[in-house]
């Protein structure tokens, strides 16, 4: 046996199952997959076809995690040279190219089997949009070559809710959009607080990331920006009668506590607070979207 082989042997030994879960991002997918089923519910109205909820949702996840797969097929070069990544599988050559690629090959061909065969087309081929927008033209290109990388490349992680609406109603209409671009604001306003934190990292790994060619200063007065614009998206379910009190009242309190942070992180310099910044950005929006979830079903009973 020679080397090569003896590698690929030892290397596919050494792979285990929580190895392919890490490549999947679940983290990243469970709040794909929950605002998701946000739009799922909201086009249900009274009646909920379980069934097809549940296999749109797993379809939904797979092309989700069969994308982040890609990412880290791309980023394995960056992930080396950044402390936060590298303890992940490909870095540590616990899983090879091949495996991952095959892995990913798998997750989205099941899921476009399973929303061309039990869901509609038209969900089919947006997932397989935002597969494409992510895996591709975001972790390929866009990440690597212009500092708005996260607003540019902000659609393919936008669209989950629009894709709930339309595994269930088969139609695209305001509802959804409304859903889609609070969560295109919302992206720069969530990642440019990590990409402060990791800035060091960034540019060691020479990712052309938003801080490090514009300056924290200049992201900080970004981010503000984007919070209030996404604040204001948030009020348009209201606006246009989709949503009623109960919602804006949370939405209203939740907009308050995001903005402090954001003007928090603006004129202190609190090392640890791009951090905490990141992590409320992430409560603010299940808690967003689980409070359209509170209002949508208070009003049905009424």
């Amino acid at each position: 046996m020679n080397s090569k082989t003896h590698s690929r042997v030892a290397l596919a030994q050494t792979a285990s199952w929580r190895d392919y879960l890490c490549l999947c991002k679940p983290k990243v997918v469970l709040m794909i997959l929950i605002t998701t089923m946000v739009g799922m519910y909201l086009a249900s109205g009274k009646s909920f076809n379980i069934e097809l909820m549940l296999i749109a949702t797993v379809a939904i996840g797979f092309a989700a995690s069969a994308a982040a797969v890609i990412n880290h097929v791309i980023d394995v070069k960056i992930d080396t040279k950044m402390q936060r990544t590298q303890w992940r599988p490909m870095v540590n050559q616990r899983v090879s190219t091949k495996q991952a690629l095959c892995f990913s090959a798998i997750l989205v061909f099941t899921a476009m089997f399973l929303l061309l065969r039990y869901v509609n087309a038209l969900t089919a081929c947006l997932t397989l949009l935002g597969f494409i927008g992510y895996a591709c033209v975001y972790s390929c290109y866009l990440k690597h070559h212009t500092p708005q990388n996260i607003v540019f490349g902000g659609f393919a992680g936008a669209i989950p809710p629009l894709l709930g609406w339309t595994s269930v109603a088969n139609d695209i209409t305001l509802e959804p959009i409304l859903l889609t671009l609070i969560i295109f604001l919302w992206t720069p306003a969530h990642f440019w607080p990590l990409a402060i934190d990791r800035l060091e990292d960034y540019k060691q790994a020479n990712v052309p990331m938003l801080p490090v060619v514009k300056g924290v200063h200049y992201t900080k007065n970004c981010i503000i920006a984007y919070t209030l614009a996404t604040v204001l998206a948030s009020l348009l379910p209201v606006l246009f009668h989709y949503s009623g009190l109960i919602y804006l009242s949370i939405a209203s309190g939740l907009g308050l506590w995001f903005g402090f942070y954001a003007v928090k992180l603006k004129i202190t310099n609190d090392e640890l607070l791009a951090l905490q910044t990141f992590r409320v950005s992430i409560y603010y929006l299940i808690a967003l979207f689980l409070a359209l979830l509170v209002d949508h079903f208070v009003v049905f009973r009424l």
